[in-house]
């Protein structure tokens, strides 16, 4: 999988902006607040569908003007493919073109252009609440799994609506009327989630684990356990029998929903825990095991897009480097050098010779 070429009208900064990609390393160099990361968040943006850094796509068009345009050129499943995607500054929605033909929705993106991102905050996503381990295991699968992007969009819509009649039952008590419906097939959507998140997990650990040992010279053993809604036994059963104990979890939890006007069941709430010899990362681990982690799982998201796809997905690394001492740094560099890389730097001179480096200054690109 290749990125080959990319085309931005008032998009973040710039203004206009076309640009051709190496093959292998692109250094994309520059001070801060030029436009590095707007660069790799339009590349993601057209990878997934939605940005990084932000749920308004409003903020993503250049001050003043009406629409943005993204399109890129990139060689994947062993032809030539376009993608582009139009946003509007007003509340029209956005449009996205794979071939020149419009997508119903982001579901129909994956695989087409596949990334893994990779920036400062993952950086400390170990040391952070639930939502962003959530959203690094559900980033990865709606990649991996068209379905699992679309069971997910379900049952966040659920979600949202189940917690606005919990939230208004009180004044409009009405509402409870669907909820038991709401409930039933939340159940169904959340089982597929499970055995979804449940099975990458555990595929994530065997090859996050491979990553570690060669980052501490096997002086530390990484494990990641899943934790989902407590009745769930095993998260590996049957479907059938996921959906059932979600539905004994709704049940017990039903009286205390309606008093506090929450949604307290179900696997919104999902999270997953990196240990080191048994030892949480999250409430143990120093800076050095939490950076080493993090690194070691994002290396192994990419090794599983690589063994399942049979592609090696296009690598996102936004001024990594300049969080890590030099063995870390070393160690990274080691990883980038099959595949196609875009990596942010303030100081190119640890990284010249890889690759193609590009200025980035203003919003505008030069070669150098």
């Amino acid at each position: 999988m290749k990125l080959q070429t990319i085309e931005l009208f008032d998009f973040r900064n710039y203004e206009q902006l076309h640009l051709d990609f190496h093959p292998g390393v692109n250094l994309i160099v520059g001070e801060n607040a030029q436009g590095k990361t707007n660069l790799l968040e339009a590349v993601s943006f057209l990878s997934t569908g939605r940005s990084f850094r932000t749920a308004r796509s409003q903020e993503l068009i250049r001050f003043g003007a009406e629409f943005a345009d993204l399109s890129c050129r990139l060689f994947s499943g062993g032809r030539e493919q376009t993608l582009r995607a139009v946003l509007f500054a007003s509340r029209r929605p956005r449009q996205l073109y794979i071939g020149g033909v419009k997508q119903r929705s982001a579901a129909e993106l994956p695989g087409v252009l596949s990334t893994v991102l990779f920036c400062p905050d993952d950086l400390l996503v170990l040391k952070s609440g639930a939502a962003g381990r959530r959203k690094l295991v559900d980033t990865a699968l709606c990649q991996l799994r068209p379905s699992y992007a679309q069971a997910l969009a379900e049952y966040q819509k659920l979600y949202e609506s189940k917690a606005r009649i919990l939230k208004d039952h009180f004044d409009i008590p009405s509402l409870l009327e669907p909820l038991p419906e709401f409930n039933f097939r939340m159940a169904q959507v959340g089982a597929v989630l499970i055995s979804y998140r449940a099975r990458y997990l555990r595929e994530l650990e065997a090859q996050a684990r491979m990553f570690h040992d060669t980052f501490s010279g096997g002086s530390e053993h990484l494990t990641v356990v899943y934790q989902t809604v407590s009745t769930v036994t095993d998260p590996f059963a049957d479907k059938k029998q996921i959906f059932q104990q979600l539905l004994d979890h709704q049940q017990t939890h039903a009286h205390a929903e309606l008093e506090s006007g929450q949604c307290l069941s179900g696997p919104h709430k999902d999270d997953f825990d990196a240990a080191l010899d048994g030892l949480s990362v999250k409430a143990y681990g120093s800076q050095g095991q939490t950076r080493t982690t993090a690194i070691s799982l994002k290396l192994a998201e990419r090794a599983i897009f690589q063994k399942d796809t049979g592609e090696e997905p296009v690598l996102l690394l936004d001024d990594v480097l300049s969080e890590l001492d030099a063995k870390r740094q070393d160690f990274v560099l080691n990883q980038i050098r099959t595949g196609q890389v875009l990596i942010t730097c303030c100081e190119p001179d640890r990284l010249t010779g890889l690759g193609k480096s590009i200025l980035i200054r203003s919003g505008r690109a030069t070669e150098v």
